[in-house]
């Protein structure tokens, strides 16, 4: 008899979940095209102030979908996909190693007092240096300009990594601990069932936040040391008074920080309900 109740109410649940979803879609979608309409209309249309200065939306479009672009960049161009997948591959190798290395730290800076004392002051002192002070320091260190621009973008999201897994294991109630203590758990054990479930919400908004600082640091090392990438050819296309591809290059990259950021928070929900489940499981 108390089946078909809970069934139903899952069934709400879903349907409500479902309809917020497409709310919060069409939310959205009508910010951007409140933003491309006022863009359209401040540059293209009416040409107010110093707006009128700015490329205009329909020339950069028709530059972005043109087969044979004025100045060599469209979706149909060989070189619009090179500074493109140079640029993903370099925040893929950058935040992969700051989710390993900053977990890790966090985690022993949360876990170990001793290693908090010796590690935090450093971290502390070195993380609000802006990246574009680091560069001359990383060029005279790293091999190689690749090298350079990785370790550039690595090093904006390995602080955030860091400090946003510390705090989430330093938000643990003390009582979980004691529990899972007089219950007879290892310390392995109160790291894989407590520390790490328990600070997951913080890590996950971390890791977000720690892509988006990937991209951003991307454009500034590649300006600086790169070659290739969506942030050099920006920098080079404002240099030449290439408008049109400065925007398509900053579009894309919005877009590649937003589809990014999105399988992370994706990946972070999946094991959110694995961390639930499991907190039940533990409940029970």
């Amino acid at each position: 008899m108390s089946a078909a109740p809970a069934t139903t109410v899952n069934a709400r649940q879903t349907g409500s979940a479902g309809h917020s979803r497409l709310v919060a879609l069409v939310q959205g979608l009508l910010g951007l095209a409140a933003f491309f309409l006022l863009w359209w209309l401040l540059v293209d249309v009416y040409g107010v102030w110093r707006f009128r200065q700015l490329p205009k939306l329909t020339t950069s479009v028709r530059e972005w979908l043109s087969p044979n672009p004025t100045y060599g960049i469209s979706l149909y161009t060989q070189e619009y996909y090179k500074h493109l997948f140079s640029s993903i591959k370099r925040v893929a190798i950058a935040f992969c190693l700051a989710v390993s290395l900053g977990i890790l730290v966090g985690v022993l800076s949360g876990w170990s007092r001793w290693f908090r004392a010796v590690v935090f002051p450093l971290l502390e002192v070195a993380r609000p240096i802006p990246i574009l002070a680091w560069i001359p320091l990383v060029l005279l260190l790293a091999p190689g300009r690749e090298t350079a621009v990785i370790t550039l973008t690595f090093l904006a999201a390995f602080f955030i990594t860091t400090l946003n897994t510390m705090l989430g294991i330093k938000s643990i109630d003390e009582v979980y601990f004691r529990a899972a203590r007089s219950l007879g758990f290892s310390e392995w054990a109160i790291l894989r069932h407590v520390v790490i479930p328990g600070a997951l919400p913080y890590i996950f908004v971390g890791l977000q936040i720690a892509m988006a600082a990937c991209w951003f640091s991307l454009v500034a090392s590649e300006i600086v040391s790169g070659t290739t990438g969506l942030g050099y050819k920006i920098w080079e296309a404002y240099y030449y008074v290439q408008f049109e591809t400065m925007t398509i290059m900053m579009v894309t990259l919005g877009i590649c920080g937003y589809l990014s950021s999105s399988l992370v928070r994706r990946v972070g929900n999946w094991l959110m309900r694995w961390r639930g489940s499991m907190l039940k499981g533990m409940a029970r």
